[in-house]
């Protein structure tokens, strides 16, 4: 998700909503929850055991393919939508399908190379994906607010979250290959510059408050801050952590294609709204549970990550690396903030999208900075 703009706020809009869904809702489901269950359990010292319950896993799995399933919905809506982003429709799946079968024929004959190449592909997009959708987050309810980020402030966040990123890779290469020892020192350098990004993060707030004369807006600062509860989490308890991380940001997504779909219903559904997503809820949840049975969760793909999954069992697990990174490319194709479309889409219950004034670029970034 991209940053948005700041709208001039009328007498008018000021009754409008500034929720996704609900404050109570939003507040939960931005990283509110994961703060209220990880802090404690950070602060506790406790272990990380009761991640293996099968209920625990079964909601991690259904919460997270919910959250890939939501996300085609939007993108293979219609003919239209696909035509639209033929890329992430059509393109890549057929790029990673002929990619997918010559994984399996390479494990017949002994050989993980592409198995490899899917994995580390995956667990770099997967950092890439936390960190862009932290920044999204913050950017949708900056917006709801009517307040916009400036270049400044973009900068100081968001290269915050960029130091994040390269910690999470650091941390891959730790958990993940058979002799970490000389990439250690990388995950100590990423491990210390996690306090600069802390420090970018608020400057860049602060600077945001300084300049609108009003506190950030509370659930930007909640996104802001849950992601450093997520790393602290993956930090401190490795896969286990990442089991639960991958449930927060699934929760994080879900609320954004929901309140898509209601908007639509309320504006084009033949039934009422009520009927409308009750029907689309109970179709996400049969083709989660669906797939579900087929598929591993990302909990099981993580620890298949050193790569001795047998081969009656590769096919499954390359199936999920496919829907995985094929979800984070199609979501860094829908969700661009910056398109009037989505806009409209997302915020169609809240203040309407206005003409505004663009903000000039530093001068440093002149050369690069497109719009």
């Amino acid at each position: 998700m991209k940053a948005v703009v700041r709208n001039p706020v009328s007498a008018d809009d000021a009754s409008r909503s500034t929720s996704i869904l609900t404050p109570f809702v939003d507040f939960l489901c931005v990283g509110g929850l994961s703060v209220l269950v990880f802090v404690p359990l950070l602060l506790s010292g406790a272990e990380l055991g009761f991640v293996t319950i099968g209920a625990v896993v079964w909601v991690q799995i259904i919460v997270n393919y919910a959250h890939f399933m939501a996300s085609y919905r939007i993108v293979y809506r219609n003919r239209e939508t696909m035509m639209k982003h033929k890329w992430a429709t059509i393109r890549v799946p057929l790029i990673m399908l002929v990619g997918l079968v010559i994984a399996l024929v390479e494990v017949q004959q002994g050989s993980r190379l592409m198995m490899i190449a899917f994995f580390a592909v995956g667990s770099g997009y997967l950092a890439w994906h936390y960190t862009g959708q932290t920044w999204g987050m913050m950017a949708s309810f900056a917006h709801l607010r009517g307040v916009r980020f400036d270049r400044t402030e973009y900068w100081f966040i968001r290269g915050g979250l960029r130091i994040l990123l390269c910690w999470h890779l650091a941390w891959f290469l730790k958990t993940t290959l058979a002799h970490p020892e000389g990439f250690l020192w990388i995950y100590q350098i990423a491990s210390a510059a996690t306090v600069l990004a802390a420090i970018m993060g608020l400057v860049g707030l602060a600077h945001l408050w300084r300049r609108t004369r009003q506190a950030p807006p509370f659930l930007a600062f909640v996104a802001w801050a849950s992601i450093f509860v997520w790393y602290a989490t993956i930090a401190r308890w490795g896969l286990a952590g990442l089991f639960l991380v991958q449930l927060a940001h699934a929760l994080q997504y879900l609320e954004f294609p929901v309140r898509v779909e209601i908007n639509r219903a309320a504006r084009e559904s033949a039934r009422t709204p009520a009927s409308h997503m009750m029907a689309y809820f109970g179709a996400i949840l049969g083709v989660t549970v669906l797939v579900s049975f087929f598929v591993p969760g990302p909990a099981l793909n993580a620890t298949a990550s050193l790569l001795g999954a047998s081969p009656d069992s590769v096919a499954p697990v390359l199936i999920s690396y496919f829907i995985g990174i094929h979800h984070f490319f199609t979501d860094g194709v829908i969700w661009k903030l910056r398109n009037p479309d989505v806009q409209r889409e997302l915020f169609a219950h809240a203040r309407p999208v206005v003409a505004n004034t663009p903000i000039a670029p530093l001068w440093w970034e002149k050369g690069f900075w497109r719009r």
